[in-house]
C-alpha cells in the first residue's frame, strides 16, 4: 500500500508504526517513527486488513498522543471485518475508515473470513 501511495503522491512524508500482534491477546508497539510535524497534518493510516481493530486502536491512540486530531486520521485498508469496524468506531467516532471490502466475520483465530489468508505470507511469499 505504501508503494502505491508513493507513486500516487510524490514527495509525501511517510511515518512507520509497527505493532506486533499474537492472536487477539498480545499487542506491543515494536517501532514508531513519525514526521516531526505530524500533529499539523492529516494522516492516512494504512493497514491491509482490519480484523479485530485492537492493533488499529493502538496505532490511532499513538497518533492522538502525538497531537493528531482524531478527525484528521483516515484509516485505509483493503479488507475489513465488521467486528473491527465496530471496535474502531466505538472508540474513535470522528475517524474515517475507507475500505474496499467488508467480509463476513472473524474466525476463532481472529482472521477475517473468507479473507485472503495471512497478508504477510502472501505479500512476502511464505507458504507456512
Amino acid at each position: 500500500m505504501e508503494n502505491a501511495l508513493r507513486a500516487c503522491c510524490k514527495g509525501i512524508k511517510i511515518g512507520k508504526i509497527l505493532i506486533h500482534r499474537d492472536g487477539d491477546n498480545g499487542k506491543q508497539l515494536i517501532y514508531e517513527k513519525l514526521p516531526k510535524d505530524i500533529s499539523e497534518r492529516h494522516v492516512l493510516l494504512l493497514d491491509p486488513v482490519l480484523a479485530t481493530g485492537n492493533s488499529a486502536n493502538q496505532a490511532i491512540e499513538l497518533l492522538i498522543r502525538k497531537g493528531v486530531p482524531e478527525s484528521h486520521i483516515i484509516f485505509l485498508n483493503l479488507i475489513s471485518a465488521p467486528e473491527g469496524i465496530h471496535c474502531v468506531y466505538k472508540r474513535f467516532p470522528y475517524l474515517k475508515i475507507v475500505t474496499s471490502e467488508i467480509d463476513v466475520a472473524l474466525n476463532e483465530e481472529f482472521r477475517v473470513i473468507p479473507g485472503m489468508g495471512e497478508f504477510g505470507d502472501r505479500y512476502f511469499g511464505t507458504d507456512d
